[in-house]
């Protein structure tokens, strides 16, 4: 049973339906269906990704993450952190008052700075540790480029490794660009060697993510998270 009713959505968020049903439709096809799971949205707020923002592709990527996050929580709500050289905003997008509430928040924001990943995770992990749930969470974490400091970013994701947080890194921009090395390596870090389970997936989006299908969004987003729950069950991290 998910989380959130078709009628409850149909009410309150009419425009986000067709999104909800796919979102559906994947995580039925990964074997995820009924699952019980917080989810994030961690955004880019470095100077590069201004026309991501001026052309609507991060409300829209917000809006997808809604209509996953409502089969999944009950609240309707996705805690964003939005971050560049250090944390922006944290806040939430919910089903009511989805509609332009990316550019409400940014309008608040000040200077687009650079890339700090470590300080984005901190947070999320510090907002998860303050909710005091013990559910298992799908951070979704995008990106156009690579992070300022590659050691904190990679110590972060391996202290992490420990929480029952499961990072989806998503890039955007030039898939050929040598900035989303480091994602890819960091996707491939040892285990058990550097963490104890593999809580990381990677895929790129593209230089229009707008032009990535609902459905293989979705199939991408939660493809690897059936294997980090088994993995997480076992180590004892995540709860049966």
């Amino acid at each position: 049973m998910t989380a959130i009713s078709l009628r409850k959505v149909e009410e309150t968020a009419p425009a986000l339906v067709s999104l909800y049903k796919t979102a559906g439709l994947s995580l039925r096809k990964h074997g995820l269906d009924g699952l019980r799971a917080a989810v994030y949205l961690v955004v880019d707020y470095s100077g590069s990704m201004r026309p991501y923002y001026d052309d609507g592709t991060v409300q829209a990527l917000a809006d997808r993450v809604l209509g996953l996050s409502a089969h999944l929580d009950d609240d309707g709500v996705v805690p964003v952190v939005f971050f560049s050289t250090d944390v922006d905003a944290v806040t939430d997008i919910s089903l009511a008052g989805h509609q332009g509430r990316v550019e409400r928040i940014v309008a608040g924001l000040g200077h687009m700075g650079r890339t700090s990943y470590h300080l984005a995770m901190d947070a999320v992990i510090d907002h998860y540790l303050d909710s005091g749930s013990t559910a298992p969470a799908l951070v979704v974490f995008q990106t156009d480029g690579g992070p300022i400091s590659r050691p904190a970013a990679e110590r972060y994701l391996c202290k992490a490794a420990k929480l029952p947080l499961f990072w989806q890194f998503v890039g955007f921009g030039d898939p050929d660009s040598k900035q989303f090395d480091f994602l890819r390596r960091l996707d491939e870090l040892p285990v058990p060697a550097r963490r104890i389970v593999d809580n990381a997936g990677f895929f790129h989006a593209g230089p229009d993510p707008r032009q990535v299908s609902d459905a293989e969004l979705y199939d991408r987003l939660v493809a690897e998270f059936p294997q980090w729950l088994a993995a997480a069950r076992a180590r004892g991290i995540v709860g049966p």
